[in-house]
């Protein structure tokens, strides 16, 4: 059949692909840049660079490079030590970028407020990605959607007037407070100035609503001129949420400049349907992904590496996260990914790549705590199969250059049988080739669920071993490509990196376990071969030397002479043995490890090469790089280490596994009730008067009745509390509260400190799942004698709306709406109390307005000595709110790096909810009766892991049912030996005024 069943159907979109463009007309782009090797590792090093590109590729110092990157928050990880140990994962994964969102709400408590200390300080963020090599793309909104609280915009704009994501004067004024803000920070981590190593920042965020109005080209082009104002001179884009040509170069006023700009668009597909073709092998023109604009490279500002699980979990059928990562594995990133890298997309970001937790009140309504999104790199921080494609991927293209520069070749033949069957079987296949080397690329997918075997011409000849295809899944092959001073000239197995260490060349090809390959290497003659481990047939013939290997542990064959005077050394590894190979670079050389978990770090000082990195099991540990390294330490320990057959250095002993970790059991939990507010006689009178009578909200105000909105009275995250008093005027039978929250918010109301009732928002269904703002009339039968009255009302108003539209959905009201008695017309006078002042160090997302959050119950340093002393599990039985709190102490190596969780299991059919503080930081809620998450991570720095810890749970339950907690226990989650060091975050707090 032929290589690609797809054609050029649509040639007139499609044809300027194969043409020579003369690239973008700015001063810093290179538009004849040719294939050579990648721009070395990014860092500060005080030198001006230039970031540019061209129809194929980004331009760095001239240099292409693919930008192979992942999506990480560090505000959803709040712990900055942490920062270090995610990113430097990233990167030995072969990553070489990160992209990173900066949320408004996160830094701003108030208007004119920002801060960017400790949790929040973005200036060590970005300097430990610089640190760790890792270019950045700044994403810094203002609107980022995330999944976070009204899509990142802060709670106070929720209550200003002005029209957000238009040229709304009064919304721009704020924008640009905001950005002045991010980009003072940003300007000094720019890589054109050499202080930093962000490459490209983007503009607004899946902004689809307003394309053709002038006040969305104003927006556009007033954001454009204000980050060039503030200094920012990367290049520019932005991201189409459809792909649809939106906001593509020239489409709005950038001050006229030009080249300096691109367009980006995301993608999420179906994991169940065939992965689309958004670029050189698609339908073209501005509906075909990277096609909207020719003459800047594909960016692929998102990509599904996971997707988010609602309250519920009816997205994943109740699994959760886990269900997720099984959808989206590593076959899957090999069968999508590879085909966008077929599809001409060179600057390439997984979203998620670490997902992290939504801590506190900053999820959106549509998620719930853990955002651990499916991801490669859990919530937990530990490696998941799905890092092995993208490990696998981002060496390749670090390491071929040939890469950056693809067009689309001529359809070749290739045959594809059914390989249990031996059926005809279909496969989608690419041929790419590299116009300046001529190295040529085949992409094979097979998008059937039985495994297919293919015979491929490559380099003009058919491989006479099948290459197999697995089920869901696809490989990349190459011939003409270079290897160091060698070229091969085809092989079966995927090529994963080559590097010149020391006076040899390396090659490293990869695939499943148990595959037999055949890779043959030009020779002017015959070479002297010797197989130093494994098992691999050789011959020689026509000027290439064949090796065929059948897949498994590491098969090493080194290949002299053969008219070449530099030895290659020729690695054949299966996949679960590639993610032990590790290259590094470093100023005298690239340096190979093989052996440990994880490398972050190698150094060579004199003859001794510096390793850091962490184990799980027993490894042995052996590492290529330049001539003369005789020594090794690992993690600080010298090791006893000799020359290998291999050339390289093999330490003598095994580096140790990970010591066991002992987690202490929970229990003298101390309780107090809660809730005084819904009592009579409870003092309101320093509460605020609820008496506006107008609303910048987009829920309309009820006739009659005075704005009870939370927002307006400066309340804008977690729980609030209402009291009206009024004196009878009639025969009421009941009342009726309408309120507004996000997903699963509940509403409980007393009269004169007796329960009325409780009401809640429905679990999502497939058909609400994306709903983010609920509203509901709860109506209560009321009995109450002549004379003064107090009702009290809790509104668990959960999260804002994002306005993923531009229609200022996050302004839809919370909390109270409207009050009415059936039988008699009473006049209200409403008093309101919310979360009081942020905490200085937690942020203002930390906690809500329940009374213990007020009075700092959740805080560490809180005196319980008084409180009662109880057992779980737990039957307590009745409406409002209980606090529960315990301390630990953990004593864990400081060798280990121990991911801990905290685990909630009860009875299903219990209704209530828990809010879980760790020594005072809001790590999330957890609905039993909901679900589906029942394990809540505990960072390392919020939890201290040589001390003592003090946990606080408010549980809030609606008297239908028996309430907990149930069982509630620490869980190890993952450990490794080594790790980073870890800087506690949780500094004492301050217990709040009512």
């Amino acid at each position: 059949m032929v290589l690609s069943r797809r054609t050029f159907s649509a040639l007139a979109g499609t044809t300027a692909l194969g043409l020579t463009l003369s690239g973008s007309d700015g001063a810093f782009a290179r538009a004849a840049a040719p294939t050579g090797p990648a721009p070395n590792p990014p860092g500060v090093d005080g030198t001006r660079h230039t970031v540019g590109f061209d129809k194929y590729s980004m331009l760095v110092d001239g240099r292409r490079v693919v930008l192979w990157s992942g999506e990480v928050h560090p505000f959803r990880l709040p712990s900055p030590s942490l920062w270090r140990d995610v990113l430097e994962k990233l990167r030995a994964h072969g990553y070489n970028t990160i992209s990173v969102y900066v949320s408004w709400n996160y830094h701003s408590p108030a208007p004119g407020q920002y801060d960017f200390t400790g949790v929040r300080d973005l200036d060590l963020f970005l300097r430990t990605a610089a640190e760790t090599g890792l270019y950045v793309i700044l994403r810094p909104g203002p609107y980022i959607n995330a999944e976070v609280d009204a899509g990142g915009f802060p709670g106070w704009l929720t209550a200003t007037r002005g029209t957000a994501r238009t040229s709304d004067p009064t919304y721009l004024s704020h924008v640009d407070e905001w950005l002045t803000a991010v980009n003072r920070i940003a300007a000094r981590h720019l890589y054109t100035h050499g202080g930093g190593t962000i490459v490209l920042y983007q503009l607004e965020n899946e902004y689809a609503n307003n394309v053709t109005s002038p006040r969305g080209r104003d927006y556009m082009a007033h954001l454009y001129a204000k980050v060039r104002a503030d200094g920012i001179d990367v290049p520019l884009f932005h991201n189409d949420k459809g792909r649809n040509g939106y906001w593509a170069p020239g489409t709005f006023d950038t001050g006229g400049e030009s080249g300096r700009y691109l367009y980006g668009f995301d993608g999420y597909p179906s994991p169940v349907a065939p992965p689309p073709d958004w670029g050189y092998f698609g339908v073209g023109g501005t509906k075909g992904g990277s096609t909207a604009s020719p003459e800047t490279p594909g960016l692929l500002a998102e990509f599904g590496g996971g997707w988010f699980d609602p309250w519920g979990g009816v997205e994943f059928d109740g699994k959760g996260y886990a269900e997720s990562a099984r959808t989206r594995d590593a076959a899957y990133e090999r069968r999508f990914y590879l085909t966008n890298l077929a599809n001409g997309i060179k600057v390439h970001n997984v979203y998620m790549t670490f997902g992290g937790t939504s801590w506190g009140w900053l999820p959106a309504p549509v998620v719930y705590t853990s955002y651990d999104y499916g991801a490669a790199l859990d919530e937990a921080r530990r490696p998941t199969p799905k890092l092995v494609p993208m490990h696998q991927l981002g060496q390749l293209l670090h390491s071929v250059p040939d890469l950056a520069k693809l067009d689309r070749a001529a359809d070749v033949q290739v045959g594809a049988r059914d390989g249990a069957t031996g059926a005809d079987a279909g496969i989608t296949a690419y041929h790419l080739v590299n116009p300046d080397t001529k190295a040529h690329f085949h992409i094979l997918r097979n998008d059937r669920a039985d495994d297919v075997l293919a015979a491929v011409p490559l380099a003009g000849v058919n491989v006479p071993l099948p290459v197999p295809v697995p089920g869901l899944d696809a490989r990349l092959l190459a011939t003409g490509l270079p290897l160091g001073r060698r070229t091969l000239r085809y092989s079966s197995a995927q090529p994963m990196l080559w590097l010149t260490a020391g006076r040899q060349d390396i090659a490293v090809f990869t695939g499943r376990k148990g595959e037999a390959t055949r890779t043959a290497v030009e020779c002017a003659s015959e070479p002297t071969v010797t197989v130093l481990e494994g098992k691999a047939d050789h011959a020689y013939a026509s000027g290439a030397l064949r090796v065929d290997a059948e897949l498994g542990g590491l098969t090493r064959v080194l290949v002299e002479g053969g008219g070449t005077d530099a030895p290659l050394l020729l690695l054949l590894a299966d996949d679960e043995t590639s993610v032990r190979l590790w290259r590094y670079d470093t100023p005298s050389g690239p340096v190979l490890v093989y052996g440990p978990a994880l490398l972050r770090t190698a150094a060579l000082r004199d003859t001794t090469v510096h390793l850091t990195g962490d184990t799980v099991e027993e490894a042995d540990l052996e590492v290529w790089g330049p001539r003369g390294m005789t020594e090794v330490v690992w993690n600080q320990g010298p090791l006893k280490a000799r020359a290998t057959t291999s050339g390289g250095l093999r330490a003598e002993q095994r580096l140790p596994g990970v010591a066991a970790v002992h987690l202490p059991a929970l229990g003298n939990w101390r309780f107090h009730a809660e809730n005084p507010e819904s009592d009579a006689e409870f003092d309101d009178s320093a509460w605020k008067a609820a008496d506006r009578t107008s609303s910048y909200s987009t829920t309309p105000v009820p006739v009659g009745q005075p704005v009870l909105f939370a927002d307006d009275y400066g309340f804008h995250y977690g729980d609030v509390w209402y009291r009206g008093r009024f004196t009878d005027v009639g025969a009421a039978e009941s009342v009726s509260l309408s309120y507004v929250t996000g997903t699963q918010g509940l509403l409980m109301a007393w009269l004169d400190g007796k329960p009325l009732g409780t009401h809640r928002m429905p679990v999502p269904d497939k058909s609400t799942v994306r709903k983010g703002t609920w509203s509901a009339t709860a109506t209560f039968p009321v009995r109450y004698a002549n004379g003064p009255h107090v009702l009290s009302v809790l509104v668990r108003r959960m999260q804002h709306d994002m306005d993923g539209a531009a229609k200022d959905t996050h302004k839809a009201a919370r909390g109270l709406t409207a009050v009415t008695f059936a039988g008699a017309s009473p006049a209200v006078t409403w008093r309101i109390q919310g979360a009081a002042a942020p905490d200085p160090v937690r942020g203002p997302l930390n906690h809500g307005g329940l009374y213990g959050e007020r009075q700092g119950w959740h805080l560490p340093e809180f005196a319980d000595s008084g409180w009662k002393v109880v057992d779980f599990p737990r039957a307590a039985r009745g409406q409002g709110v209980a606090w529960y709190r315990t301390g630990f102490r953990l004593a864990i190596d400081p060798g280990v790096d121990a991911s801990i969780g905290l685990t909630l299991t009860d009875d299903p059919g219990r209704a209530y909810r828990v809010q879980i503080f760790l020594n005072g930081w809001n790590m999330g809620q957890y609905i039993n009766d909901v679900g589906p998450q029942h394990t809540f991570v505990l960072p390392g720095g919020v939890l201290r892991t040589r001390g003592a810890n003090t946990l606080a749970l408010a549980v809030l339950s609606d008297g239908t049912t028996p309430a907990g907690p149930g069982e509630v226990k620490l869980t190890l989650m993952g450990s490794a030996a080594g790790g980073v060091p870890v800087t506690p975050v949780d500094s004492p707090g301050r217990a709040h005024a009512r």
